[in-house]
């Protein structure tokens, strides 16, 4: 398995930290995607569509041997085996799971764009990455994230939920 994701998680319907448990571990049956870290838990409010619970977020990074089109599908059906709802644009969801960054790529299709088009803008994504590897650098910018996560309003925001306790892909919910 030669390529590596970083994917970003959330939750905020029913037992959010469940979701995110079950997600990282059909993620981890996939036979083609090992998880190799996560990042701790995050709490942090709702954007776009405010009318709803707060969201736990993390970033996993996996290593694969799927391209990243065969990666987005494998999310999508793990949201969907989920439950995830797709009704309002931003809305409450039981899994959300995004291809933030692929290898070192660019990808524009129709249906992926990697590095995620909106990460740069959110901290609740910029934090999880930043904790799991400091020094990350985007394809499409000399910027470093965190320079880019100092200059956003909603850093604050994000409150660290359940914190990593160890470095497997599991850690966070180890007792």
């Amino acid at each position: 398995m030669e390529n590596y994701s970083f994917l970003s998680i959330g939750s905020n319907v029913g037992d959010r930290s469940e979701y995110i448990k079950e997600a990282i571990r059909l993620l981890h049956e996939e036979k083609e995607v090992k998880v190799l870290q996560t990042s701790s838990l995050y709490e942090t409010a709702p954007i776009g569509y405010i009318d709803q619970p707060q969201f736990l977020n993390a970033v996993i990074l996996v290593n694969t041997g799927l391209s990243a089109v065969e990666l987005l599908n494998v999310c999508q059906e793990i949201e969907r085996k989920l439950g995830r709802k797709r009704e309002i644009r931003w809305g409450p969801r039981t899994l959300d799971l995004d291809i933030l960054l692929y290898n070192h790529e660019n990808i524009e299709t129709e249906r992926l764009s990697v590095p995620h088009p909106r990460m740069v803008g959110r901290a609740f994504v910029l934090v999880p990455l930043l904790e799991i590897n400091p020094t990350i650098m985007l394809p499409t910018t000399d910027t470093p994230l965190n320079d880019i996560l100092e200059k956003l309003e909603d850093k604050e925001g994000v409150q660290l939920w359940k914190q990593k306790s160890g470095e497997g892909a599991y850690a966070l919910f180890e007792n």
